[in-house]
């Protein structure tokens, strides 16, 4: 698959397969492509060849509207509505796939217990109310409303500070062992991606570089991953 973007190549060559349930966490530098891919899996981008396929299909072939309705995506900053209270910002897709109001008000609040923020003390509070971390909860489970079958994480924790981001990094290992989600998670933070990911997919220049399970990664003798795990000293 190729993906170009103003004349320039910023996918070359790339052919990854994930499989269902497995977290594949995207690991490389600025500008390798990583944030691309994740426009590609969301219809938000097509590729200039090749195809991407989402439950079998290509998606350029499928409803954009109804592609993304289908996935969850976790952005750095959430995007969380501020003007919509917790509760109608986790609701957001349950209801505008017409789901009772019954079954939106359950499904929040187990979303908002399942991520530790109670429902009885944080359904009724504005973004602006809450810490980055719990901003970023909330995001998750706006993505998780509508039990998508895949997850899209953009650098999800790359704006929390190093405490915060290490309880995020441990809510989402438990997260992934109880709701079994298949994942794409972008990061250029080496310690994150071996903590998270099933397997690692390493991107250098708009290729794809290796694939591999963290145990394989810490291994790998590629220059570019090298360059990675050296700055684990």
């Amino acid at each position: 698959m190729t993906c170009r973007i103003g004349g320039q190549d910023v996918l070359r060559g790339f052919n990854l397969s994930i499989a269902e349930g497995e977290t594949m966490v995207l690991l490389g530098r600025s500008g390798s492509g990583k944030t691309t891919i994740l426009k590609l899996i969301n219809g938000l981008l097509y590729p200039t060849s090749g195809a991407v396929l989402v439950d079998g299909a290509p998606t350029n072939k499928q409803d954009p509207i109804r592609l993304r309705r289908r996935i969850g995506y976790v952005i750095q900053e959430t995007g969380l509505f501020p003007h919509f209270t917790v509760q109608r910002n986790v609701g957001l897709v349950p209801n505008l796939e017409g789901w009772p109001a019954e079954r939106i008000d359950a499904r929040v609040t187990e979303l908002l217990d399942l991520l530790e923020l109670p429902a009885e003390h944080f359904r009724a509070r504005f973004p602006r109310e809450l810490s980055g971390g719990q901003r970023q909860r909330v995001g998750i489970a706006r993505a998780l409303a509508a039990d998508p079958r895949l997850l899209l994480f953009d650098e999800p924790f790359g704006a929390l500070d190093p405490v915060t981001r290490a309880e995020a990094q441990r809510l989402f290992q438990r997260l992934s062992r109880q709701v079994r989600k298949t994942a794409v998670f972008v990061t250029h933070d080496v310690r994150e991606a071996l903590a998270l990911g099933d397997r690692i997919a390493l991107l250098r220049g708009g290729m794809l570089e290796l694939v591999a399970t963290p145990q394989d990664f810490r291994a790998a003798q590629t220059e570019e991953a090298r360059a990675f795990l050296g700055s684990l000293d």
